[in-house]
C-alpha cells in the first residue's frame, strides 16, 4: 500500500490556512518559522486545545517523528478529532499495525473523513475484500475525494466494471495525473481497431535490417494508428495534462501522437521530457526523430541511454547503425543486447549480420530461434536459406509459416515455389493475397495471369498497382494492354495527323526511364514516328547498349537514313549476332552493293536460319543470286 499520510491527508482540517491578507506560505518553508509554528501549537495543545493537538501531531508525523507524533494524535482522537483519528491510523499503518490502523479510519471515515474511507477502501482491498473496498471507496469519491475516485476507478476497471471510466474521469478532472493517463489509454482502446491498442506499458517494435535503421519513434509506443478523431483528440487531452503534471509514459504517448501528425518539433520536446525523466522508450524514440533529421550522432546518444536502461528497440537501432559502418562486431554485440531484452528482433537482424557476412551457418541458426518465437520475417528468410540451400520441402513449411502470420513477401515467395512446380492455381492464390497487401511483384504477375484469362479489367487493376508501385516490367505491360485499346491517330482538318500524349506512352516513358529494354525500344519508335529522329536515336541506343536486338537493329535503320551506312552495319551486326534474322538480311544487301558477294552470301545464309519466314524466303532468293553471281 502507498504511505497513506501524504500532503492531503495530513492537511485535510485545512488548519494551516493563513489567516487572511497574510501570503500563503512557500511550499520550502523556512526551518526557523516551522520551529515558532510547531512551538506555538505545542504550548497550545499542553494548554489542552485540541486542534493544536492535531496539527502538532500531523506536523510531526510528516516530518516522521512517529513517537513525538502518537501521543499527541491519540490524544486529540479520544477528544473526538476525526483528522487526528485518520492520521493515527496513517501512524500506525506505518508502524506495521494494519487492523489497529483499520480501526481508527472506520472511526474517521464513520465520522466523515474522506481521506479515511480512502485508506480504508485500500486496506480492504490489500486484503481481498473488495465488497467493502468498493463500499468505503465509493464514500471518499463521493466526498470530493481525489485519490478515492481514483482507487474506486482502479478496483471497477479490475473488474471490468462500465463505471471505471466515469470515477476515473473524475479524478482526471480533479488533477490526478495518473487518472489522466489512464483514461487516455482507455481512450485510445476503445477508438483503436480490434487488436491494434497497445498495452499500458506496451511497446511495439520494428524489424531492423542490417542495411538500414528502420522504425520510428509513434511505432516503438503502441498508440494506435487509426483512432477516430473525436476519441483520439480528447485521448490527447487527457495525455497532455497527465504529461504537463510530470507523467513521463503520458509525454511518451502524447509525442507518438504529434509525431505521427507531423509535429516533430513538439513532438520532440515531449520525448525529451519524457527521456529526461528516466523513460528509455522515449529516449529511444528520440533518437529516432534525431536520425531522421539527419543528426546520428545525437540520435546514438539517446539510443545508448535507452539500451542501458534495457531497450531493445534502441539496441537494435545501435546495432543497425553500427552494421552501417561496417562496425560488425559492435552491432553484433548490440543485436545480442537487444536478444537479452526480450527483443527477438534481435536475433533476425544477427541472422542477416551473418548472412551478409557469409556465416551461412550461423545465420540459419539466429533465423530459427528468431521464426521460433514467432517472427514472421525470421520464418521467410530462414525458408529463403533453405531454399537456396536446395531444400524447398524444408522451406516450404516456413514460407507458410511466415505468410499466415501476415508477412507479404513469404506469401510472394511460396507463389514463386507453387509456380515452379506447375500448381498454378495455387500459386495465383499466394500471389492474390501478396497483391492485396500491396506487393508490387504479386500485382505483376497476377496481372499477366489474368492477361492470360482474358481477363482485360482485372488485369489492367493489377498492372496499374505494379506499374505504381514501381516495376518497370508492369508498367510496359499496362502501356502495351492501353496501346492495343488506342483508335486509329486522328487527323485534322489539313489532313495532317493529330499527336497527342497518350497514357500508354506515359507508361512507356516510365519503364524506359527505368531501364526496361522493349519499353525503351517502344519509346524511341514513338519519337521517330513524330519526327524526333535525336529522341528516337537516344532510346534506341540506350536499349542497344543494354542488349536489346531490336534496338540495335532500329538504330541502324535510323543512321542508314540518316546516310551513315557504316555506323548502321556495326548495329545491324550486333542485332544479327543476338540472332535478329531482318538485320542479318540487311547486312547481306549491305555487302552485296558493296561487291564483297561471299560475306554477303554468309549474312544471308544467316538470315535463311534466323527466319522469321518472310525474310527468310527474301535471303534465300538473295542467297541463290550472290551464288549464281560467283560461280559465274
Amino acid at each position: 500500500m502507498d504511505v497513506m499520510g501524504d500532503k492531503a491527508t495530513l492537511w485535510e482540517t485545512g488548519r494551516f490556512v493563513q489567516p487572511s491578507g497574510r501570503e500563503e506560505p512557500s511550499p520550502a518553508r523556512d526551518e526557523t518559522g516551522e520551529a515558532v509554528e510547531e512551538a506555538q501549537h505545542r504550548i497550545a495543545a499542553e494548554a489542552g486545545d485540541v486542534e493544536a493537538m492535531s496539527v502538532l501531531g500531523a506536523m510531526l508525523l510528516r516530518r516522521g517523528d512517529l513517537d513525538g507524533a502518537e501521543p499527541h494524535l491519540r490524544a486529540a482522537t479520544a477528544a473526538g478529532d476525526r483528522a487526528a483519528a485518520n492520521n493515527l491510523g496513517v501512524l500506525l499503518h506505518q508502524r506495521g499495525y494494519a487492523d489497529e490502523a483499520a480501526g481508527w479510519w472506520r472511526i474517521a471515515a464513520v465520522a466523515g473523513s474522506a481521506p479515511a474511507a480512502h485508506a480504508l477502501g485500500r486496506h480492504h482491498r490489500e486484503r481481498g475484500d473488495e465488497p467493502a473496498a468498493e463500499y468505503w471507496l465509493r464514500q471518499a469519491a463521493e466526498q470530493g475525494h481525489t485519490l478515492g475516485a481514483y482507487a474506486l476507478a482502479d478496483l471497477l476497471e479490475h473488474r471490468g466494471d462500465a463505471g471505471a471510466e466515469k470515477w476515473m474521469r473524475v479524478a482526471a478532472d480533479r488533477g490526478h495525473r495518473e487518472a489522466a493517463y489512464r483514461l487516455a489509454r482507455a481512450l485510445d482502446r476503445k477508438s483503436a481497431p480490434e487488436g491494434e491498442a497497445g498495452a499500458d506499458n506496451g511497446v511495439t517494435t520494428g524489424s531492423f535490417r542490417t542495411d538500414t535503421i528502420e522504425g520510428t519513434a509513434a511505432a516503438s509506443c503502441g498508440v494506435p494508428a487509426d483512432s477516430s478523431v473525436g476519441a483520439s483528440a480528447e485521448a490527447e487531452q487527457w495525455y497532455r495534462q497527465a504529461a504537463a503534471r510530470g507523467h513521463r509514459r503520458a509525454a511518451l504517448h502524447l509525442g507518438a501522437i504529434l509525431e505521427r501528425r507531423g509535429e516533430l518539433k513538439e513532438a520532440g520536446r515531449w520525448y525529451l521530457t519524457s527521456a529526461k525523466d528516466g523513460e528509455p522508450r522515449a529516449a529511444c524514440a528520440l533518437g529516432f526523430l534525431l536520425r531522421d533529421a539527419g543528426d546520428t550522432e545525437s540520435a546514438a546518444v539517446w539510443w545508448l541511454r535507452a539500451a542501458q536502461d534495457g531497450d531493445g528497440n534502441a539496441a537494435n537501432a545501435l546495432g543497425a547503425l553500427h552494421a552501417e559502418r561496417g562496425e560488425t562486431q559492435t552491432a553484433e554485440r548490440w543485436y545480442r543486447a537487444a536478444m537479452d531484452a526480450g527483443d527477438v528482433n534481435g536475433a533476425y537482424n544477427l541472422g542477416l549480420l551473418c548472412a551478409e557476412q557469409g556465416r551461412i551457418a550461423q545465420a540459419e541458426q539466429w533465423y530459427r530461434r528468431a521464426a521460433y518465437a514467432g517472427h514472421r520475417e525470421a520464418a521467410n528468410a530462414l525458408a529463403v536459406l533453405l531454399l537456396q540451400g536446395s531444400d524447398p520441402t524444408g522451406a516450404e513449411p516456413w514460407f507458410s509459416k511466415a505468410a499466415e502470420a501476415g508477412s507479404v513477401d513469404a506469401a510472394f515467395n511460396l507463389g514463386i515455389l507453387y509456380a515452379g512446380r506447375g500448381e498454378e492455381e495455387t500459386a495465383l492464390r499466394w500471389y492474390e493475397r501478396a497483391a492485396a497487401a500491396g506487393h508490387t511483384e504479386a500485382a505483376l504477375q497476377v496481372g499477366i495471369a489474368r492477361l492470360r484469362e482474358g481477363d482485360e479489367q482485372e488485369a489492367e487493376r493489377h498492372l496499374r498497382c505494379a506499374a505504381g508501385g514501381g516495376s518497370a516490367e508492369g508498367a510496359y505491360r499496362l502501356a502495351t494492354l492501353l496501346d492495343a485499346r488506342r483508335p486509329p491517330v486522328a487527323t485534322h482538318e489539313l489532313g495532317e495527323p493529330v499527336r497527342e500524349r497518350t497514357e500508354c506512352e506515359e507508361w512507356y516513358e516510365r519503364a524506359a526511364i527505368q531501364g526496361h529494354r522493349r519499353a525503351q525500344v517502344r519509346v524511341g519508335m514513338l519519337a521517330a514516328s513524330r519526327g524526333d529522329v535525336v529522341e528516337a536515336a537516344r532510346w534506341y541506343r540506350a536499349a542497344a547498349e543494354a542488349g536489346s536486338r531490336n534496338g540495335a537493329f532500329n538504330l541502324g535503320l535510323l543512321l542508314a537514313r540518316e546516310g551513315s551506312e557504316p555506323e548502321a552495319a556495326v548495329w545491324w551486326t550486333r542485332a544479327a549476332d543476338a540472332g535478329h534474322g531482318r538485320a542479318a538480311l540487311r547486312l547481306a544487301l549491305v555487302y552485296a552493293r558493296r561487291g564483297e558477294l561471299a560475306e554477303g552470301q554468309r549474312w544471308a545464309d544467316r538470315a535463311v536460319s534466323l527466319g522469321p519466314a518472310e525474310v527468310a524466303e527474301r535471303a534465300a532468293r538473295l542467297r541463290d543470286a550472290l551464288r549464281e553471281e560467283l560461280s559465274a
